[in-house]
């Protein structure tokens, strides 16, 4: 009876560190697929926000696109087309710049 319990128990143990194992590489999986090329893309546009100026073509979230003609700490102001409508916007608001777009182009292309 005693030899039973031994080897129920020993086969339990052995299944909880194959289910602890499974757990670590199920965590690694996320962490190495979802969120560091999150992280990854996070860095790369605060990086982008960060090194605007002026003259920048920009895109911002909402879609519209235009020339930066001012930069303050937290916001910019850009002109749209022709017209010369200028629109004051967050910085956060920013979602790409020409050199950005081009980058990923030629990124692309040497694929």
């Amino acid at each position: 009876m005693s030899l039973f319990l031994t080897e129920a128990t020993a086969t339990a143990a052995g299944g909880g560190v194959s289910m602890i194992l499974m757990m670590v590489a199920m965590i690694a999986i996320f962490y190495f697929m979802i969120i560091r090329p999150e992280n990854k893309k996070k860095k790369q546009t605060e990086e982008m926000r960060s090194s605007l100026s002026l003259g920048d073509e920009i895109t911002t979230i909402g879609g519209l696109t235009g020339k930066i003609v001012q930069i303050t700490e937290d916001t910019i102001t850009f002109e749209t087309g022709e017209d010369r409508v200028r629109i004051q916007a967050k910085k956060w608001s920013i979602s790409t710049t020409a050199k950005m777009e081009a980058a990923e182009a030629a990124q692309k292309k040497k694929k």
